[in-house]
């Protein structure tokens, strides 16, 4: 069953003007208590998000929206540095909005700060905007549910352009962004094309 939260409050607020605080805590700690979120420092190798990226076929499994393969983003910034402006923070006034919109990262189905696990079968591949959007949030409370898996032989995020481009001018490894990213495409290019 789930718990109204507003009505917890309102008990609480309503205990409290009868002056009985002791309730009102015990109301609190029990059917809404506190629970600090922790940031864990997690960090994920380009290979690891590559596979999750592949696994789901490069598709934002929230919105159900295509996505692109980050360092095919980075490379278009190369190529187009003005009409494709990158800020390595993401900053929006100065890097393009498909840093936020398009470009993909892990999310945790069930967030860790509600005891979701860090690992594989708890992440899913979505938009920056979208995870930003869904923060510490679960499914439920956002009223939103899990689409199904894109087809990477469908759409494959461009991840088979990057790999061509790197191909055609390895002088584009020269870039480490782009570098770190490259080992993992490849791995998992021969992977999807193997099967």
């Amino acid at each position: 069953m789930k718990i109204d939260h507003s009505r917890v409050i309102e008990k609480a607020c309503r205990l409290i003007a009868a002056q009985d605080f002791s309730s009102a805590s015990q109301v609190i700690t029990t059917e809404y208590p506190f629970n600090p979120y922790q940031r864990s420092g997690r960090a994920y190798t380009p290979r690891m998000m590559t596979k999750i990226f592949v696994r789901d076929g490069f598709i934002d499994r929230y919105r159900g929206t295509r996505l692109i393969y980050p360092p095919a983003l980075r490379l278009l910034s190369l190529y187009l540095p003005s009409e494709f402006p990158y800020h390595k923070n993401g900053k929006m006034t100065e890097g393009h909005m498909a840093y936020w919109e398009l470009f993909p990262t892990i999310d945790h189905v069930v967030p860790v700060a509600y005891g979701g696990v860090d690992s594989e079968e708890n992440w899913v591949c979505c938009s920056m905007l979208t995870n930003s959007i869904k923060s510490n949030w679960t499914l439920e409370q956002l009223q939103w549910q899990l689409l199904p898996s894109g087809n990477i032989t469908e759409w494959d995020g461009m991840i088979s352009w990057f790999v061509q481009q790197i191909s055609n001018n390895l002088s584009i490894l020269e870039n480490t962004y782009i570098k770190r990213w490259y080992g993992a495409s490849k791995e998992f290019m021969h992977t999807y094309h193997s099967s």
